[in-house]
């Protein structure tokens, strides 16, 4: 018996509960806390019209609802709130509820504290959603129970009556989620970190000491995994309160997990263990070399290492990151709508031989673009941009051509809507190019997400003729 659990059901039913957000991760919640006899009121900046699908999923529930522009200002005398991982926990209806007595938390908090099996976690400014797919998908292979959670897979704290204590959790987490968050994973990961969520987040040092939450907390028992090669990262070790373990493609460190003659080694004071030769990763990219490294460090414990060398030469890869959508006509299509910062946008280019032609910008989340101007004027040939972020990415390629006085050409063609840069993309390109949308910004000033801006391109570009 979960006695965390049995206990943190129990006192609920006597609390005054707010979900703050009626999303796709809040939505399971709901309905768990229904079925525990909850006094829940659900919040939502939205009108009841445009949430009209998520209120259907709800309806003959016990819930009390609170919508519209002004609903925080009726967040008064509630015992606990739960906020939606995207929402500042600084807002100040929630401090002024939280000085009134209320508990803050969120639905990833209450699961991470009454969950009763191992939890892997991985953070990072990129990478992470593969990481985490990869550790899951190891841990599965070598015959273990996992359930994947986070910001992908299922909301967890729904399924907690479920998660035996014998089993393993893989969860992805951002910085919002990991704002508030106090106790850690066992195994945590943080892949790399560069400048990110600046719209957010109020300035970078903020960004990344709620990336560091994911390990602040460990105990001695605990490990954490961290990049080498990114500066920020590295330094992590300083302040771990477990075992540390880095892993590094472009250093010869003592221990730890490293390349060597194009091999993925574990690399103890005793041995070195070979894992995969890197070549036979079938997905592309050094930055997907990195997540098998990082996957390597957090799961090598507990698996063989040919599990680990099954997945790396059998997975496809995750949905928008780098996904061939088509071949028409000679042409490769890719969607690695996923890429919502340059530093993706970098990595993703790198993994191409030959130039391409490239379909970038989106919303503006107040990061510098200087970094880009270099990867586009190497490995692009045809520059498409579309967004609010199309001036920064242009200038960007002008300051670096300018600066070096490279006389390298990139054709420039500037657009309106999806259906016009898919259209133009496909004008522009000849049998054996590949045309790939990478946008180095977020997708939410036209879409509702990065999925939802991946798949209207892969929907665009199904219907080219």
């Amino acid at each position: 018996m979960n006695s965390k659990l049995e206990q943190f059901k129990k006192s609920i039913k006597d609390k005054k509960v707010a979900v703050l957000g009626i999303g796709i991760s809040n939505i399971p919640l709901i309905k768990y806390l229904v079925n525990l006899g909850v006094d829940i009121t659900a919040f939502d900046k939205n009108t009841q019209e445009k949430l009209s699908d998520a209120l259907s999923e709800l309806k003959g529930l016990s819930v009390k609802y609170i919508l519209g522009e002004d609903y925080l200002e009726s967040l008064n005398g509630f015992d606990i709130i739960f906020r939606t991982p995207g929402m500042r926990p600084d807002l100040p209806q929630l401090v002024n509820a939280v000085n009134n007595g209320a508990e803050l938390t969120s639905e990833m908090e209450v699961f991470i504290s009454l969950c009763p099996a191992q939890i892997f976690a991985v953070t990072g400014s990129d990478g992470k959603t593969t990481t985490t797919t990869l550790i899951y998908k190891i841990l599965t292979e070598e015959g273990y129970n996992c359930w994947l959670g986070g910001n992908i897979g299922t909301p967890l704290l729904s399924k907690i009556d479920e998660v035996k204590e014998s089993d393993k959790v893989v969860l992805e987490l951002s910085s919002f989620q990991l704002m508030t968050i106090k106790k850690c994973p066992s195994i945590s990961v943080i892949t790399n970190i560069t400048p990110n969520h600046l719209d957010v987040h109020k300035s970078l040092s903020e960004y990344i000491d709620a990336k560091k939450n994911i390990f602040l907390n460990q105990t001695e028992n605990d490990k954490l995994v961290l990049n080498y090669d990114n500066e920020v990262t590295k330094s992590f070790a300083n302040e771990a309160k477990g075992q540390y373990v880095y892993f590094s493609r472009v250093n010869n460190i003592d221990t730890g997990v490293i390349l060597k003659d194009g091999k993925i080694i574990v690399k103890n004071e005793n041995e070195e263990i070979e894992v995969v030769d890197a070549e036979s990763i079938k997905i592309p990219g050094v930055h997907n070399i990195e997540n098998y490294m990082a996957a390597t460090a957090a799961t090598i414990d507990y698996v063989k290492p040919e599990t680990i060398r099954k997945i790396a030469t059998t997975f496809n890869g995750v949905e928008h990151r780098i996904e061939l959508v088509r071949e028409l006509n000679g042409i490769k299509f890719y969607n690695s709508s996923i890429d919502s910062s340059p530093s993706r946008t970098i990595a993703a280019l790198s993994t191409f031989k030959d130039k391409v032609i490239l379909i970038s910008g989106g919303k503006d989340k107040g990061i510098p673009y200087d970094s880009i101007g270099q990867i586009i004027a190497e490995k692009v040939k045809c520059l498409l941009l579309i967004g609010a972020t199309a001036p920064k990415i242009e200038e960007a390629l002008n300051n670096y051509i300018n600066q070096t006085d490279n006389e390298c050409e990139v054709k420039i063609i500037h657009c309106n809507t999806y259906e016009e840069v898919v259209n133009r993309a496909y004008a522009e390109a000849s049998p054996g190019d590949c045309v790939i949308l990478s946008p180095a910004s977020t997708s939410f000033d036209m879409f509702k997400n990065f999925e939802h801006r991946g798949n209207t391109f892969k929907e665009l570009v199904n219907r080219l003729k």
